[in-house]
């Protein structure tokens, strides 16, 4: 039996939609400019045409569940909100063909990825990495996961409110790469796992927030989340 010097950290979980047994949270994937009119807000604009999907990652442990209330992070004063539908893998994947990827496809979820833009954008501008812009804690929020084994959504609303105002409104029909291009080209840089989880994108209309907004979002077919935000610590 294996003793550690302290308690490991515990397995991250999201419940499923009908079931008693949680889902484990293997890996945070995360596809970059994935809606053509976020891209040109970031100033960033995407030419399917030369370019391929490219992605950052972001720690499990950065992962807390629909409703929650979390601290407005240290560091920034420009924290964004980020919706996206959210794809969770339930089979090992590597090379997966366009055609099969539905073969791996759990489910899907609601999710946010909220982000401290002004530390992102400084980031992209010297070339380095996005870490202190994008994996912070508390910022990978998820809503329940919705089984859908073989299913590929490739349409449906997509929206986010923040105190009741909506600030993004769009479909995942205007995703740049679908979800089986997603699927296929990831696959080919990482043997995919269950419990994998795939934020999408998100569409444009992305903001601030500050301690006591509250934001809600959904879509179309999966589900609804929530989020409040609170004071720093």
């Amino acid at each position: 039996m294996t003793t550690y010097l302290w308690n490991p950290p515990a397995v991250q979980s999201l419940p499923v939609r009908g079931k008693a047994e949680r889902l484990p949270v293997n890996r945070i994937f995360c596809v970059g400019r994935n809606y053509h009119a976020h891209a040109v807000e970031m100033g960033r604009p995407v030419d399917k045409s030369v370019e391929r999907p490219f992605y950052f990652t972001k720690s499990p442990q950065t992962l807390v569940q629909s409703g929650a209330t979390v601290a407005y992070p240290p560091g920034t004063t420009n924290y964004h909100f980020e919706m996206e539908l959210v794809l969770v893998i339930g089979k090992p994947g590597f090379r997966v063909p366009v055609e099969r990827a539905h073969e791996i496809v759990y489910g899907y979820a609601c999710g946010l990825d909220m982000t401290r833009r002004d530390l992102q954008l400084v980031a992209r501008d010297k070339g380095r990495p996005w870490d202190l812009g994008k994996d912070v804690e508390q910022s990978s929020v998820c809503s329940e996961i919705v089984p859908m084994e073989g299913t590929v959504i490739d349409h449906g609303a997509i929206e986010l409110s923040v105190n009741g105002h909506v600030k993004q409104s769009s479909d995942v029909d205007k995703l740049i790469w679908n979800i089986r291009e997603i699927i296929a080209d990831l696959s080919l840089f990482y043997h995919l796992e269950p419990g994998d989880l795939i934020y999408t994108g998100t569409p444009e209309g992305v903001g601030p927030v500050v301690a006591g907004d509250k934001i809600t979002g959904r879509v179309e077919g999966v589900g609804e989340i929530a989020l409040n935000v609170g004071p720093a610590e």
